[in-house]
């Protein structure tokens, strides 16, 4: 039976056995792997209290929005962090998914008659619940260093705007492991992809600042969809929407998502030329 006409026979109780099941690893994962928890708060923490207080008064911030006014430095690169944590989850992630191809579960699910589309779908929502609870845990810590939104609200309405970004930076991931074969070649590629994102971007600097330096840097900065993921997380976490970033993050998110399940089919991807 051909993959397209095989998952025909299974049921929606089915697809949620499976989705479960696929969220359900991942979560155990996550909770054996403690060093990834800590090492996930670690990086956005050193950033909040060493980067921030050595730079508050050489990198001020002035009133842009979604601030009403003048906010603290470490203020402004909360939604950074946030975000940071997400980009570093998504590589995470998408290593992992380079392990689990070649002699993990995913080795076996992919050959399974569910469709790839939807193998793949649920390893990305269970990395991005991962990567959600790993920033409300930042969010916890950061709450006694006065890092809050103007009400409550924001925690909620932060929530969308982290699931969006989540998934547009896990689904980058999860294209870039399926350019690659081999485990020891992706460390070099995770850096490659995050240092550049990270720093030609809104997180640590407001973009007026960048076009006062370097015109040419703010319009890659403004082309980076790493700086629009940050700014949908800033504006949320004010109870606000960005739409231009909105709109922005959607479509890249279906252009890495759709590419990446391309890329995993075996009759026309990566894998299949690269004899994956």
């Amino acid at each position: 039976m051909s993959e397209i006409a095989a998952p025909r026979g299974f049921t929606l109780r089915q697809y949620l056995i499976c989705l479960s099941g696929v969220v359900w690893r991942e979560a155990l994962r996550f909770l054996h792997q403690r060093e990834r928890f800590v090492s996930a708060l670690v990086r956005p923490l050193v950033w909040l209290f060493i980067f921030a207080a050595g730079f508050r008064q050489v990198l001020g911030v002035s009133i842009i929005p979604p601030y009403e006014t003048y906010v603290l430095y470490e203020v402004y690169i909360a939604p950074g962090l946030m975000a940071m944590i997400q980009l570093f989850n998504g590589m995470q992630s998408s290593l992992s998914m380079v392990y689990d191809r070649e002699m993990g579960s995913m080795r076996t699910l992919l050959v399974s008659p569910f469709p790839r589309w939807f193998l793949l779908g649920s390893k990305l929502l269970a990395g991005v619940a991962v990567s959600i609870l790993q920033v409300y845990a930042f969010l916890v810590i950061a709450y006694f260093w006065e890092i809050e939104p103007p009400t409550t609200w924001g925690y909620l309405t932060l929530l969308p705007a982290l699931a969006l970004s989540g998934l547009m930076l896990g689904a980058l991931g999860m294209l870039l492991s399926s350019l690659i074969r081999q485990l020891e070649n992706f460390a070099g590629v995770m850096n490659f992809v995050i240092f550049p994102m990270f720093f030609a971007s809104s997180a640590l600097y407001p973009l007026w600042r960048v076009r006062e330096s370097s015109p040419w840097l703010y319009y890659v900065c403004e082309v980076n969809p790493f700086t629009h993921a940050v700014e949908l997380i800033r504006f949320a976490f004010y109870e606000k929407v960005a739409w231009t970033s909105l709109a922005i993050v959607f479509a890249y998110t279906s252009v890495f998502l759709v590419a990446a399940i391309l890329a995993y089919d075996p009759g026309r991807g990566m894998l299949m030329r690269r004899g994956g």
